[in-house]
């Protein structure tokens, strides 16, 4: 049982930036893929950024490459993301999950999920 505690959201004009970061306890943190997520109001969960167990693989969507890194330590057990140039339409609650098959898209197919930070970018 892998459990996951997202924290760094928060309130930011357009342009701004903000680093997520996902804290892991329980399993083999090193062992699962990582993803970020997020759900704004009235919208599907949609996947953001993706990073394989060793780091050394990354996936974003078009719209946010360039802008968002994610990254992660192993040894602290932790996942971050990035987020540089923030738009309005970004405005959403955002997940990290876990799972320990690579590449993984859906929602649907991560094991884990954490609380949620909600993200909010002012115009």
């Amino acid at each position: 049982q892998v459990h996951l505690v997202e924290s760094g959201g928060g309130l930011v004009q357009a342009g701004g930036s903000l680093r997520l970061s996902c804290a892991a306890s329980g399993g083999t943190f090193r062992f699962y893929v990582m993803g970020w997520f997020r759900q704004a109001p009235g919208k599907e969960r949609e996947i953001v950024a993706a990073i394989n167990q060793s780091g050394g693989s990354t996936y974003y969507i078009d719209s946010v490459k360039g802008r968002f890194t994610i990254s992660r330590d192993n040894a602290r057990r932790t996942v971050y993301l990035q987020m540089n140039s923030l738009r309005p339409e970004e405005t959403a609650v955002y997940y990290c999950a876990a799972d320990r098959l690579w590449l993984q898209l859906s929602p649907n197919a991560y094991d884990y999920w954490g609380q949620g930070t909600q993200v909010t970018v002012s115009s």
